[in-house]
């Protein structure tokens, strides 16, 4: 771990950690997954300003992945991903579940997702045909 990237202060702001912890691609989208309650600081949903310190417990959830992982370490400039790695450890539990949640999405596949954008003038015919309009 480079001190650079590892901060020697005891709390930072959640959209920050998030983002230098690499769970987002870009430090806006952090702020709008905790704005949109995809992010739990401790079981509460809160503000992207909310300080983290080592110890809480984040509840993420990104597309269909969900995680839950204990803060280990504070930054606030991201680095390399083997030093996001160290600022966070995924539960046991959390772990298992995303496991199962992929076993699942191999033998069932999502409703709709042969669907690719709006249907075309044939397609759409059919539509009409037996929708009955």
């Amino acid at each position: 771990m480079s001190d650079r990237q590892i901060s020697t202060q005891n709390t930072t702001r959640l959209d920050k950690w998030l983002w230098a912890a690499r769970f987002f691609k870009h430090r806006s989208a952090a702020t709008e997954a905790v704005d949109g309650g995809k992010v739990k600081l401790n079981g509460v949903a809160v503000k992207p300003a909310r300080d983290v310190k080592v110890g809480d417990r984040l509840d993420i959830t990104v597309g269909e992945d969900s995680r839950t992982v204990l803060v280990r370490a504070i930054a606030d400039k991201r680095g390399s991903a083997t030093v996001a790695q160290t600022l966070y450890e995924e539960t046991t539990e959390s772990i298992d579940a995303r496991e199962h949640a992929r076993d699942l999405r191999k033998f069932a596949a999502t409703p709709g997702a042969d669907l690719h954008g709006r249907p075309t003038k044939r397609n759409r015919r059919r539509m009409d045909r037996f929708g009955g309009c």
